[in-house]
């Protein structure tokens, strides 16, 4: 197993905690939901999804607690402004999704996430983007039903 740095364990931890600490809410919260006296009411999905996020969150916890007693401490270099990035990023999602649409900023997202990440290959990533955000759109949008802001385009 390879030596794993310690910042990545505790952020292991910490987000398997905030996942455990979601499927407690949710769970709280879907039982308040009205009993329609039937087999399966509203409250079923919630709380198998909360279940499900909160077996994961612990697995997260277990990981991270079996790998942080022999973590080594690394630094990556220019962490700091790849994190103010990606909260630009997700600033720039946020308010040019109405005026832009949903498939442009989706697929900008994911580029620019990507790339903050340190994916290869810039073309193909640009690819994907687009493909996924269409993809994400034309099942949620036309086939579900669920509207999506569709910008001046249509998409």
């Amino acid at each position: 197993m390879a030596v794993q740095d310690r910042r990545t364990a505790l952020s292991t931890g910490l987000f398997g905690a905030l996942m455990l600490l979601g499927a407690v809410v949710i769970i709280v919260d879907s039982m308040r939901l009205p009993d329609e006296n039937s087999a399966m009411g509203p409250a079923v999905m919630p709380v198998m999804v909360a279940v499900l996020l909160g077996a994961v969150g612990i697995g997260l916890l277990v990981q991270a607690g079996i790998r942080l007693p022999g973590a080594a401490r690394a630094e990556l270099p220019g962490a700091w402004w790849r994190v103010v990035a990606l909260v630009a990023v997700l600033l720039a999602f946020a308010l040019l999704l109405p005026l832009a649409g949903y498939v442009l900023t989706a697929a900008g997202l994911f580029v620019g996430a990507a790339l903050l990440l340190g994916a290869p290959r810039r073309w193909v990533l640009l690819a994907y983007g687009w493909a996924l955000a269409a993809a994400v759109f034309l099942v949620f949008d036309r086939l579900i039903g669920l509207s999506l802001p569709s910008g001046p385009w249509g998409f």
